[in-house]
């Protein structure tokens, strides 16, 4: 029995180098070229269709936010970072980007690969982690809207048959309890929001 690799193949790929001309560039270029990688290179900023490529190499020693078409940290692919200051401010500035992997320079002939595969591995796992806890922050909302929901029905009766009359509801609109409970909320909402409107309008008469 044979286990599945878990290397991804890279061949087709794209790479955008971002740094200044360099025999650093070229390094890498080399290398991702034997790796099958379609490289660009460019300077001082990402063109808009750096968006869609696979990785992105950065200079952290002269990089500046408003090269990149995203904000800090929110990059839609795997970046490295090149760094050959250790200066705290640069490295910090690097972390800011959340790089996935690093590359010190000067770059020789090798350690390009092993950066592609770590950026790519730590990119799915951070990808995979902000997903989980979206989904626990949503699941909390719902669970929050429901007891407002249930409290709103609960007016003069408890809250299990409140609950269940939230259920009910949803049954005869045909939608989830979740977005019964959306619904209750807002009509109650609404309703608030009109009887306050009533009341300063008797006020002011």
């Amino acid at each position: 029995m044979t286990r599945a690799s878990r290397i991804p193949n890279l061949g087709g790929a794209r790479a955008f180098i971002l740094h200044r001309p360099h025999p650093t560039v070229q390094a890498i270029t080399r290398q991702l070229s034997a790796i099958g990688l379609i490289t660009l290179d460019c300077w001082p900023e990402l063109p808009p269709e750096a968006l869609a490529a696979d990785f992105v190499f950065f200079d952290a020693d002269l990089g500046f936010d408003e090269q990149f078409p995203w904000k800090p940290g929110e990059a839609p692919m795997p970046l490295v970072a090149l760094i050959g200051s250790e200066a705290p401010g640069r490295i910090e500035w690097a972390l800011s980007h959340k790089a996935d992997a690093q590359l010190l320079k000067p770059v020789g002939n090798a350690g390009v690969y092993s950066a592609l595969l770590i950026a790519r591995q730590s990119f799915e796992a951070r990808k995979h982690l902000a997903s989980e806890i979206a989904s626990l922050r949503q699941r909390v909302a719902e669970r929050q809207t429901i007891v407002r929901a249930v409290t709103a029905l609960a007016k003069g009766t408890d809250d299990g048959r409140a609950y269940a009359q939230l259920r009910s509801l949803a049954m005869s609109w045909q939608i989830s309890v979740e977005d019964a409970a959306r619904r209750i909320v807002a009509m109650t909402s609404e309703q608030a929001t009109e009887e306050e409107g009533g009341d300063d309008q008797s006020h002011r008469a």
